[in-house]
């Protein structure tokens, strides 16, 4: 492991000063051999291991890279508390284009370092990582979940993750409209990868129209391949026209974070948010801005829970419809928080961080 005392100043500076969540445990690695640079962050053991995936993206810094370990790892706290499971948060981040830097030997030698925190620390997979590379990750690592079934793994998890979404925003339409379906409502989903394209899928199932984008415009057409015109799916060149989509009733960021922000929010048609992305919310009080405008705002960690419920049970031996019956639940669990919001008089999200504080703080007691 590295040593913290060798970091970069502004690394440090992030680390101890601009740390607001109270994390546990934060390991920089480094690996020269095989090009590895990675930052794992454990944020709470309260309920359990630490569970959170592993992201591979090109950061610009490494101050960015652990600004965003420390933000994911916070969110998987609170997310793995909503869903009821017995695990802490916790994420990492291996910093470089996957495409160009990937190899079977730095996913081994960050295998390596997983496995150096004795299993305080359970890994998956995340943005630039798949299946395939958890398998790789398991060659030096038992607390690797996400693995092919090939592999005693799971599988994929966007699938779940989907699921789940698609039940937050039925919820979501529940609560709004007083009914579940989203039949001719239309949708906006930004981002049609490894969890968009599967939820534009139960959309198209039970009836909505469906506006996409993605910056990968294979994944559009691949889309728009499988469900010529008229089927009810159009694309928008980005995601700045998606937001501004006339009669758009959902609005679902399914790309990385910091979607909503003050420059989103004030031309945002939609009604309700609710979508796959981690940390849609760029920074406190974007969620009272979506709430002084009437628009619905389903927390993330809540609603995308569907893939973490996914590879919590691969622990224990897995079972899709074990799982995908937990998943169903986080329909009632988003309107209970709507519920609460209403009570409290306070936008969704702060109410689902406060039922998730109270559940981390009851295990935290003797």
């Amino acid at each position: 492991m590295t040593d913290v005392t060798g970091a970069p100043a502004d690394v440090l500076h992030t680390l101890f000063h601009s740390d607001q969540g109270g994390h546990e445990q934060v390991v920089l690695c480094q690996d020269r051999a095989s090009g590895l640079k990675a930052v794992i962050a454990i944020h709470s053991t309260a309920l359990g291991p630490a569970l959170g995936g592993t992201r591979f993206y090109p950061y610009a810094s490494e101050e960015e890279a652990v600004a965003d370990a420390l933000n994911l790892s916070r969110g998987m706290s609170y997310k793995n508390a909503m869903a009821g499971l017995d695990h802490g948060g916790g994420k990492a981040v291996i910093i470089g284009d996957p495409e160009r830097i990937k190899t079977d030997e730095l996913l081994l030698a960050y295998g390596r370092f997983v496995a150096s925190l004795g299993g305080r620390y359970v890994t998956a997979c995340d943005v630039g990582t798949y299946v395939a590379d958890m398998d790789v990750v398991a060659r030096e690592c038992r607390w690797t979940t996400g693995r092919s079934p090939e592999n005693g793994g799971a599988g994929d998890s966007s699938v779940l993750t989907a699921f789940g979404v698609f039940q937050g925003m039925r919820a979501s339409a529940q609560h709004l409209w007083g009914d579940p379906s989203l039949r001719g409502r239309r949708v906006g989903v930004a981002g049609v990868g490894k969890v968009g394209h599967h939820l534009v899928e139960h959309l198209l199932e039970d009836g909505a129209e469906v506006v996409i984008t993605d910056v990968r415009q294979d994944s559009v057409r691949r889309i728009l391949d499988r469900h010529p015109s008229p089927s009810g799916v159009t694309a928008v060149a980005d995601t700045d026209a998606l937001i501004r989509v006339e009669g758009l009733d959902i609005y679902a960021p399914c790309a990385l974070g910091g979607a909503l922000n003050d420059d989103s929010v004030p031309v945002l048609t939609a009604k309700i948010v609710c979508g796959a992305a981690n940390n849609q919310l760029e920074h406190a009080g974007v969620e009272k801005d979506l709430a002084d405008r009437g628009i619905l705002y389903a927390p993330d960690y809540v609603v995308n829970a569907g893939g973490v419920i996914q590879v919590a049970d691969e622990l224990h031996g897995f079972d899709f419809e074990r799982c995908k019956a937990k998943a169903a639940k986080i329909f009632d669990t988003t309107l209970a928080i709507f519920a609460r919001a209403k009570e409290d008089g306070i936008p969704p999200a702060a109410a689902a961080d406060r039922i998730a504080e109270h559940r981390m703080a009851e295990a935290r007691r003797p």
